[in-house]
């Protein structure tokens, strides 16, 4: 049976030999089965020229498709020759009727369809950048800058983390003596924490908790840090570690009290907070695009000069064509002058 269906679905004979090798395989399948095949006279039905034929003193009709347990045989007729297949048209039936009805099958890009349309956006975008006029590539950086600020706003919506609803929190009151006594002792200690380019997350207060394990007071200093961006940090980390502000200097440095019935947590670092390295990648993002909105204003601001300095030379070629219409007029008045005093001078003579 292994050996002979192979040969069945290359082979193309006329329909009389292809009957015959039909029943030689319905033969060795219901040989192979035993009694539990089905009847002859089911599997098969008339075929054109084969109907009504008595073989091996059986009769016998052919079906279209003929299947034994799990193998389906399809007989093709098409164009005078018999094609025989074993479970394909069949298994792709099932395929096309277990897609839905409203959803047609995506018609896949080629590899070199892809690379030929990559290759035309190219020359499309080398054309704009090597174009005589200069609004003509302004505008099409300005294109690109906006699509890519748009594209990073998207990028940062991921990192946006919801706060938890948090327990009230009411901070310790602290007198001036208490202050001065622990901004005092608290400059002399060497215990800090840095707060980097990835700003505050979940590691610089972990690192708080445990300075205040030991020490009453812990420094953080933020470096680098934009002008007012300390006052930020300070009311982010109040928030996060249940800490007391002491002082903040004008290095960009914040002391840090942990209070008088201070109690590690269990969970030192929140859950609201980012990952160290989630916190990189939004710093990467918010620095890209800080450039690139400075990038779409220097932009705008050079097409709106270039527009500007259209304007001006065409009103300027205006004013220069009526300055010079006015001059040929004024020299044609006093040619005609000219002559008319000269016509008059020979009559005289």
């Amino acid at each position: 049976m292994a050996s002979l269906a192979p040969r069945l679905l290359l082979r193309r004979r006329p329909l009389r030999s292809a009957a015959a090798a039909l029943v030689t395989l319905c033969d060795s399948w219901a040989g192979l089965r035993g009694a539990g095949s089905p009847r002859d006279g089911a599997l098969l039905e008339p075929v054109c020229g084969v109907s009504g034929r008595w073989m091996d003193g059986r009769r016998w009709w052919f079906h279209q498709p003929v299947r034994h347990g799990s193998t389906a045989v399809t007989l093709n007729t098409d164009g005078g020759f018999a094609r025989f297949s074993v479970g394909g048209d069949a298994a792709a039936k099932e395929k096309l009727g277990r897609q839905p009805p409203g959803k047609a099958a995506k018609k896949k890009m080629s590899r070199k369809a892809k690379v030929n349309q990559l290759k035309w956006y190219r020359l499309k975008a080398k054309k704009k950048m090597k174009s005589p006029n200069p609004e003509v590539r302004i505008r099409y950086k300005l294109e690109k800058a906006k699509r890519k600020e748009e594209w990073l706003i998207e990028k940062l919506r991921k990192y946006e983390v919801p706060r938890s609803p948090e327990p009230v929190h009411d901070p310790e009151i602290l007198t001036e003596e208490e202050k001065f006594y622990l901004k005092r002792t608290g400059e002399k200690k060497k215990n800090y924490v840095p707060v980097g380019r990835r700003g505050v997350f979940g590691g610089v207060v972990l690192n708080m908790h445990l300075h205040w394990k030991k020490h009453e007071t812990v420094k953080v200093i933020c470096k680098p840090c934009r002008p007012g961006q300390v006052h930020e940090y300070a009311e982010e980390l109040t928030r996060l570690s249940k800490g007391t502000v002491i002082d903040i200097k004008p290095n960009n440095t914040i002391m840090f009290y942990r209070g008088k019935n201070y109690v590690q947590p269990k969970v030192m670092s929140p859950p609201d907070t980012l990952s160290k390295q989630k916190a990189l990648e939004k710093y990467r993002y918010e620095q890209s695009l800080e450039h690139t909105s400075q990038f779409i204003e220097k932009l705008e601001k050079e097409l709106e000069d270039y527009q500007k300095h259209v304007a001006l030379f065409k009103n300027h070629g205006e004013t220069s064509e009526t300055i010079s219409s006015k001059e040929t007029m004024e020299l044609s008045e006093s040619n005609v002058q000219t002559i008319e005093v000269m016509e008059l001078s020979i009559k005289e003579k």
